[in-house]
């Protein structure tokens, strides 16, 4: 089979490669298509610890059961899936709370297993057994499907700052995540989002998303305009999707008293600490939280919303691409000339 694998950073190649075995537990999936991640091009630039090579990359897939392995239960050949893509252990302290994304041991397709950029993928019996591969419905086009993981950890996000109908929320980043939340958001109740971006380009390919306010904070004052729209009070809830430092440290002068300020976007190990004025988060008791990748549960609802009509996923797969392509995606990413790019195998 053809598969797009990762050696090192900027040594990525589309080799044809034996199609795995299918074992004990396991399920053989015929990939149907696998969008890029924007943690799959930091890869490709600055390699990643947890990845050890050669290694099939990619983990927003959706695929069809070509094969069940033996002992492996709830599924058969024809049905379609996607996956909460980190896979937990099933027995640690988080994973009995039931907080499986926060597991001690997550092992994550395309970084501990070969992912979904290839003709097939081999979803572990790890995966099987503890409730991460999820059913899709046949009408759910392929390259909408691929956003349930992605639009999965925007749903776990926007629930953990528990967002409210009639709230505003801000949101730093246009990237795709951003504008994901951005869009979630709204499916929760939010009646006014106000999306900053300073990339002028990206900012653009916002305008047809419905948002209710877009700035570019080099031209104008973020902070001013989030007071000038909630009447002086500030956002209900910033939500950071800019992996850089300044966003993440001006979020708390945007929001209200009790608002909360989502660390969305991770930032480079070794280059994470941030300034903040604790007095503001003590005085204004500022709820300042995070959000890391995604559950089953929040993949099923992610899928119940890609599925409603009322998100606009096809505006969010700007280009569809074979998987040979794999390095113009890359560069599209690079540019910040496209929104997710999906591969076609």
């Amino acid at each position: 089979m053809k598969a797009v694998l990762y050696y090192s950073p900027g040594d990525i190649r589309v080799e044809n490669i034996n199609q795995p075995p299918c074992g004990t537990g396991e399920l053989l999936v015929k990939v149907e298509a696998c969008a890029i991640c924007g943690s799959d091009m930091k890869t490709v630039v600055s390699g990643n610890p947890r990845i050890k090579p050669p290694r099939i990359m990619g983990h927003e897939f959706v695929g069809t059961i070509v094969e069940t392995g033996p002992l492996t239960s709830g599924f058969r050949a024809g049905e379609r899936i996607v996956m909460a893509t980190s896979i937990s252990c099933g027995h640690c302290l988080y994973c009995r709370k039931g907080w499986y994304n926060l597991c001690t041991e997550l092992a994550p397709m395309g970084y501990a297993y070969d992912g979904g950029m290839a003709e097939y993928v081999l979803i572990p019996s790890r995966a099987v057994k503890n409730g991460h591969v999820v059913k899709v419905s046949g009408h759910l086009p392929a390259k909408i499907a691929a956003l349930a993981e992605p639009v999965s950890c925007a749903v776990h996000a926007v629930e953990n700052c528990r967002i409210m109908e009639g709230d505003t929320v801000v949101v730093i980043g246009a990237g795709p995540l951003g504008i994901i939340n951005g869009c979630i958001a709204k499916v929760y109740g939010a009646s006014c989002v106000i999306l900053a971006e300073i990339n002028p380009y990206r900012l653009k390919q916002c305008e047809t998303f419905g948002f209710d306010r877009l700035v570019n904070p080099e031209k104008e004052d973020l902070r001013q305009v989030v007071m000038n729209e909630t009447g002086g009070y500030g956002a209900d809830v910033a939500i950071v999707a800019a992996p850089v430092v300044p966003a993440q440290q001006e979020a708390l002068n945007l929001v209200r008293k009790k608002g909360t300020v989502m660390l969305f976007a991770s930032l480079p190990a070794g280059k994470s600490n941030i300034s903040i004025d604790s007095r503001l988060v003590h005085y204004n008791e500022i709820n300042v939280t995070g959000s890391s990748d995604s559950t089953s549960t929040h993949v099923i609802r992610a899928l119940e919303i890609l599925s409603s009509g009322h998100f606009p996923a096809g505006k969010l797969v700007t280009h569809s691409l074979p998987l040979a392509d794999i390095h113009h995606g890359l560069e599209l990413m690079k540019k910040g000339e496209s929104l997710r790019v999906v591969l076609i195998p």
